[in-house]
C-alpha cells in the first residue's frame, strides 16, 4: 500500500504548524485530511486549492473528531494554547483537548499518532502553557496508540517578526548576547513529521526534541545586519522592557538552565534528517518573504535587499 492509500489527518492545518505538516505530507504523497472549523474560510480554501480534503470539525466537539478520524491512517495532534495571542483557549482547554484527540484516535483504530509537545516538556516549569504539554504527553503515553511525540524548539519565525525591533536597528530576544539557544524553521517541522509517519518502524515509541541550529544573541544580530545590509544590533528582552514581567523572567531563567535553551543532538538530527535549516539559510529561503515584510513596514528605514540567482542576498 502506497502512501497515496492512506490519510493522516491534520490538526491545525490553518496555522503554522499544521499547515507545514500538511504541505510536507501532500509533497509525500499522503493523503490529508485538514479539520477546520471554517471550510469556506480563506486559509481552508488555500487548502483545498492545494489539494488537501477539508473537513469540518472542533476540537471541543468529540463527534466530530469521531467523524474526522474515520479510516485515518494517521493523526497530527497540536493544540491552540494560552500562550497564543488572540486566543480564547484556556490551558486546561489544551489539556483537554490534546487527551480527547489521543483517545478518539486510538478508538478509531488509527495505526500513528504524532503528538507535538514543547522542548520544555519532561519537567515542571512553572510556566503554565508549557506545562501543558507535560500533561498531554502523559495522557497521550496513557493509550493504547502507537504515538511519537516531537518537541520542537523555538520556531525561527518568532524571531523575524514585526514587534522584533527591526524598525529601530534593534532586536530582542530571550538567550543572553552570549548565551546559545536552539531554534527550527516551522517548515522543517512537517518535513520532519512526514519521515515519522513514513518510517513507523524507526519512530513509534520515540519522543524526539527536534531543533535545525543555535543562535547566541550576537550571531542573530549578525545574520540579520546581513540580511538587511544595516546595522543591527542585539539585547536579551528584559533589559529593554521598563518593567519585569514574571511569565518573561521564568522564560529567561529556563533559557538560562538550559530547558528552553534547548539540547537536541544536533550532528545526529542532521545525519536523520538532512534538510534541516540554519538561520542563516532560512533567512535566504524560507524567510526571506517574511523578513522582506517586516522592511516593507511604515517606519523601518530599510530596504529589502534583492537576490541573485543563487537565492543569496545581494546589495540593493
Amino acid at each position: 500500500m502506497t502512501n497515496t492509500d492512506k490519510t493522516v489527518v491534520v490538526l491545525g492545518a490553518t496555522g503554522q504548524q499544521g499547515g507545514s505538516v500538511a504541505e510536507a505530507l501532500r509533497a509525500d504523497g499522503w493523503g490529508v485530511r485538514a479539520v477546520v472549523r471554517d471550510p469556506s474560510g480563506h486559509r481552508a480554501r488555500s487548502l483545498s486549492a492545494a489539494g488537501v480534503q477539508t473537513v469540518r470539525g472542533d476540537l471541543g466537539d468529540p463527534e466530530s473528531l469521531r467523524a474526522a478520524f474515520s479510516d485515518a491512517h494517521g493523526v497530527f495532534s497540536v493544540q491552540p494554547n494560552s500562550g497564543q495571542a488572540g486566543t480564547d483557549v484556556t490551558d486546561e482547554d489544551e489539556v483537554r483537548f490534546g487527551a480527547a484527540v489521543a483517545e478518539i484516535a486510538e478508538r478509531c483504530g488509527v495505526a500513528h499518532l504524532v503528538y507535538s509537545s514543547a522542548v520544555t516538556a519532561g519537567s515542571s516549569t512553572g510556566v503554565a502553557h508549557l506545562d501543558t504539554k507535560n500533561r498531554v504527553e502523559t495522557r497521550v503515553r496513557g493509550r493504547d496508540i502507537p504515538s511519537t511525540v516531537i518537541r520542537p524548539a523555538t520556531f525561527m519565525e518568532l524571531l523575524v517578526t514585526p514587534d522584533m525591533g527591526l524598525d529601530r536597528g534593534h532586536v530582542s530576544f530571550l538567550m543572553r548576547p552570549d548565551q546559545a539557544m536552539q531554534f527550527i524553521a516551522v517548515r522543517d517541522i512537517g518535513r520532519i513529521v512526514a519521515a515519522v509517519f513514513g518510517s513507523p518502524d524507526r519512530y513509534v515509541g520515540r519522543t524526539m526534541e527536534i531543533a535545525g541550529g543555535t543562535l547566541t544573541g550576537n550571531a542573530l544580530a549578525e545574520h540579520l545586519t546581513r540580511a538587511t545590509g544595516r546595522a543591527i544590533s542585539y539585547s536579551r528582552l528584559s533589559d529593554t522592557l521598563p518593567a519585569r514581567d514574571e511569565v518573561l523572567c521564568k522564560l529567561e531563567a529556563l533559557v538560562d538552565d538550559g530547558r528552553l535553551a534547548g539540547n537536541a543532538n544536533l550532528d545526529a538530527l542532521r545525519a536523520e534528517f538532512p534538510f534541516l535549516l540554519r538561520f542563516d539559510r532560512w533567512l535566504e529561503g524560507p524567510g526571506a518573504d517574511l523578513l522582506n515584510k517586516v522592511l516593507r513596514s511604515p517606519g523601518t528605514g530599510i530596504a529589502p535587499r534583492r537576490r541573485g540567482a543563487s537565492g543569496r542576498a545581494r546589495p540593493s
